[in-house]
């Protein structure tokens, strides 16, 4: 079986795969080594795939005045290429794609070009828009690569999108998956009994994106009827910006969570990550600060030199920083420093 085959199937089987935040320098420049030092980390944890371009990546890399899309996503795919090649195990590899439907198909074909198994279609930016043309747009990106949905949720960009609207969307030939992430637990359910209800339902692979309700959504079951007719779906997996930090502990979650989804310690667990996601994704500001908090549990781990983002507006919230304090002296089973300080010395070692 090819690469791109064993990707898909992987996709389709349900693993884990972070959305990676931007490594930046001291001058706000991307950095490249210190970007590919980060995706070794998600890779040596264990993750079985990466997003990028996604929003924990920062949706202005593509702006003009930044103009860093492709070289983010060409820097992604080379040090996943370096991985497989040494390693030989196949990695998931995502890149987000938004805007009109021309940029996106655009966007499509530059994901292509680098190698990338499917690309995670944004509504963001497009409110104005119905959801006829976003059907429209969804076949013509799915013309080029196979396509994840992505229901986002209002705070970052997101909007409401109907029950029929993915009904529509789950038809289309060539989407692979949707990654539910509204923060809503009804919006939630619209997406995952559309799917159920689907004709291509055993096509379509479910990823939480719901960073608030991650284990939860990974431990239920969904049953639905419809006349005669019953269904049943669970998540399949996880694509999250919550799962970019302390990725090692998350991959130990994810599978004990496929051994024994009904292991009643996991409903503490739901809670109390649920609490640290608060945290880090600044819910107290309406996520105001959520891709800093991000970057500051990476900063303190060593695994990222700056905090700061291409956005100027893109900050800690005041307070935020003690609340990490008080997570990180609370749960410290969550947190997977040894590993990061194992896997940062090694590379440090293999540079001399």
């Amino acid at each position: 079986m090819e690469r791109h085959a064993i990707a898909l199937q992987k996709f389709a089987e349900g693993t884990v795969i972070p959305a990676t935040p931007l490594v930046l320098d001291a001058r706000k420049h991307f950095d490249p080594n210190g970007q590919k030092l980060l995706n070794g980390y998600y890779l040596e944890a264990g993750a079985g795939g990466i997003a990028t371009a996604v929003h924990s990546t920062q949706f202005e890399i593509r702006n003009p005045e930044f103009h860093l899309f492709e070289t983010v996503i060409a820097t992604v795919a080379e040090s996943i290429n370096e991985y497989e090649a040494r390693t030989g195990r196949v990695i998931v590899r995502i890149a987000g794609v938004c805007g009109p439907t021309e940029q996106a198909v655009a966007e499509a074909e530059l994901a292509k070009k680098y190698g990338y198994d499917a690309v995670l279609l944004s509504p963001g930016g497009l409110n104005d828009r119905s959801e006829d043309y976003l059907i429209g747009r969804t076949e013509a990106v799915a013309a080029v690569m196979p396509v994840v949905g992505f229901y986002l949720q209002k705070a970052v960009g997101g909007r409401h999108l109907s029950y029929s609207y993915w009904r529509r969307f789950a038809e289309v030939k060539n989407v692979i998956g949707v990654k539910a992430a509204p923060f809503n637990r009804y919006a939630t359910l619209d997406v995952v009994r559309a799917v159920a209800f689907s004709s291509r339902s055993s096509e379509i692979a479910l990823y939480t994106g719901n960073d608030d309700n991650i284990v939860a959504d990974l431990i239920s079951t969904y049953t639905f009827r419809e006349g005669d007719r019953t269904v049943t779906r669970r998540f399949n997996g996880g694509l999250l910006g919550h799962w970019s930090v302390w990725t090692r502990r998350v991959v130990e979650l994810f599978e004990r969570i496929k051994r024994n989804p009904n292991d009643p310690e996991l409903l503490t667990l739901a809670g109390q990550i649920t609490d640290a996601n608060g945290v880090i994704f600044d819910a107290a500001n309406n996520f105001a600060g959520c891709i800093s908090g991000i970057h500051e549990i990476l900063h303190r781990q060593g695994l990222m030199p700056y905090i700061h983002c291409l956005s100027e507006k893109e900050r800690l919230s005041e307070g935020q920083s003690e609340e990490i304090d008080r997570i990180l002296a609370m749960y410290p089973h969550l947190t997977d420093d040894e590993f990061v300080g194992a896997y940062l010395a090694a590379q440090k070692g293999s540079r001399k």
